[in-house]
């Protein structure tokens, strides 16, 4: 099993900014000959060899997708389609019906249509571009830089503190609890850190006067933006949890972020929130706290 998953980790990085909407496709993506060789072994793997094997593949894959454009967003039945595609091309190398290369097409196609579908934007993105695409680059930032982003005066900084899109690292909360504070995240990847949660923030139960801070530098603001912006973004359900995460605040609470969000700030009722806006040195944007009143 860890040789297969070494396999795929292989395919996958040979494969790494890759264009799907590229019309070459077909050239420029296929299978290495160590998958090819892996391919041989598939035959003998277990029922539940091969799912543990699908979800690992599904996980790297999405991981990949999201290391190319931050602004990806798969939901729960976006991951559950993509396990049955990856299902289809493991059931259809261990059955040898096709030759590889019908097989690598077929794939890959899917591939490219389920991307469409989920996340319409990116033909209008990519179409017509290279073979190999530059990242929209997601960043695993230092603590002391987000602390001085975010304006994080820890002497009043009220618990318990939630971090939305932490990141896998969690860097900014292994500091705070370091230094005493109860501190949680949430990313859309899997960690091995305890008090990091999977999962999706449009779909976190952040509760009701639960959270002393909300952090999140560079994450949910950001995407807000990015749907605000696009013609077939999220915007409403964006809206509608930002102020889920307020009502999340206890009395006193802060939401502390950037980047700000002025089309929203300015519709806040100023008896329930006090806004306050922050320059980053060298940067164009704002960071936004939000203090909750009543």
């Amino acid at each position: 099993m860890n040789e297969l998953k070494e396999y795929i980790d292989s395919q996958i990085e040979f494969n790494q900014s890759k264009n799907l909407f590229h019309k070459g496709i077909n050239e420029t993506m296929r299978f290495t000959e160590s998958t090819l060789k892996a391919i041989l072994n598939l035959g003998e793997i277990t029922s539940s060899d091969l799912s543990l094997l699908i979800d690992y593949t599904t996980e790297k894959v999405l991981q990949e997708f999201c290391r190319i454009n931050q602004y990806f967003s798969f939901q729960e039945k976006d991951k559950s389609s993509l396990k049955t595609i990856y299902w289809n091309l493991y059931q259809s190398l261990i059955e040898k019906e096709d030759p590889i290369d019908i097989i690598s097409q077929i794939h890959y196609e899917n591939l490219k249509t389920w991307l469409e579908k989920t996340n319409p934007f990116s033909p209008e993105i990519y179409q017509g571009k290279d073979s190999v695409i530059e990242p929209v680059v997601c960043s695993e930032y230092s603590a002391d830089l987000q602390k001085n982003i975010l304006q994080l005066n820890e002497i009043h900084l009220l618990e318990p503190i939630l971090d939305i899109g932490c990141g896998k690292a969690g860097n900014l909360i292994k500091n705070l609890r370091i230094n005493g504070f109860e501190t949680y995240g949430i990313d859309r990847f899997s960690s091995n850190l305890p008090y990091i949660e999977e999962a999706d923030w449009l779909n976190f139960d952040y509760g009701i006067e639960k959270w002393g801070t909300i952090i999140s530098n560079l994450g949910f603001s950001n995407h807000f933006i990015h749907n605000h912006l696009r013609k077939d973004g999220n915007f409403i359900e964006y809206a509608n949890m930002y102020m889920n995460i307020l009502k999340s605040l206890k009395i006193g609470g802060s939401f502390h972020y950037a980047p700000d969000l002025p089309f929203i700030e300015k519709y806040l009722d100023d008896k329930s929130f006090l806004v306050t806006k922050r320059d980053i040195e060298n940067l164009s944007f704002k960071t936004t706290i939000i203090k909750r009143l009543e």
